[in-house]
């Protein structure tokens, strides 16, 4: 086995874990943008307003975090202790900020429905609980 491939398998760590699930709230808040924002320009909506700026504010940080992530990958073992703990800070800070992006997904479906956003809001917290009870017990092993 090359030395290559090991180095991406030893990858599967909770960093790429976040990654996924950074790549999969971009691409949802990037389709609310492009689909509700359509909505908006045809049928005005405080709400919706509100939750759509919401939800572009956080679109730099997630994008920020993958370049951030990129970084770290690309120069694994060549960054001083100091550094790698500034850049980890700033990709922890980012990721906060895009989840920050799910308070402007739960306005919009309680804006369209009650019920919906009820459920849209308990799932996704019950989801976050769950990732983050799973990626600790991963790191804990």
């Amino acid at each position: 086995m090359s030395e290559g491939s090991v180095n991406v398998e030893s990858r599967t760590s909770s960093q790429d874990k976040r990654w996924t699930i950074m790549a999969a709230l971009l691409g949802t808040n990037t389709a609310v943008m492009l689909f509700q924002g359509i909505e908006q320009e045809s049928n005005p909506n405080t709400i919706r307003e509100i939750a759509l700026t919401v939800i572009a504010a956080t679109i730099p940080f997630q994008g920020i975090y993958f370049l951030i992530y990129t970084f770290l990958l690309e120069n694994k073992g060549t960054l001083n202790d100091d550094m790698l703990r500034k850049l980890n800070f700033a990709s922890s800070l980012c990721t906060i900020v895009a989840y920050l992006s799910l308070g402007g997904l739960i306005a919009l479906w309680y804006s369209m429905s009650k019920m919906v956003g009820i459920a849209f809001t308990v799932s996704a917290i019950t989801a976050m609980i769950l990732v983050r009870i799973t990626m600790m017990q991963t790191e804990m092993n």
